[in-house]
């Protein structure tokens, strides 16, 4: 909710997207298209319930986003397709760990 009150506050669209363990990194990766396209904020909700295999994929998914930021591109490749980038994109994430079912994150995460 911390998130989302932010977004509002600051006048950006903010997406809140509970995660779940059949999530897959091709659907990941277009969700992501979508955010450093329009600019717009994720909050990804319960991220560690995504199969570490996965997460690990995010996570390189996030650094060619956030290389691009850095290298302020505006044009960028992403998954093999070039794309527009709007850095104020931003991604969040929650977690619960301990629960069952819950995954540790991947090193290239933290």
């Amino acid at each position: 909710e911390t998130t989302k009150d932010l977004a509002k506050a600051l006048a950006k669209q903010c997406i809140v997207f509970n995660c779940q363990e059949g999530m897959d990194y091709i659907m990941v990766g277009k969700f992501f298209k979508g955010l450093a396209m329009a600019g717009a904020w994720a909050c990804f909700d319960e991220f560690n319930r995504i199969n570490i295999e996965v997460l690990s994929v995010i996570a390189q998914q996030l650094l060619t986003i956030n290389q691009a930021i850095v290298n302020k591109l505006e044009r960028f490749i992403f998954e093999g397709v070039e794309i527009s980038l709007n850095p104020e994109n931003a991604s969040f994430i929650t977690m619960n760990p301990g629960y069952a079912g819950r995954t540790e994150l991947p090193d290239n995460l933290k």
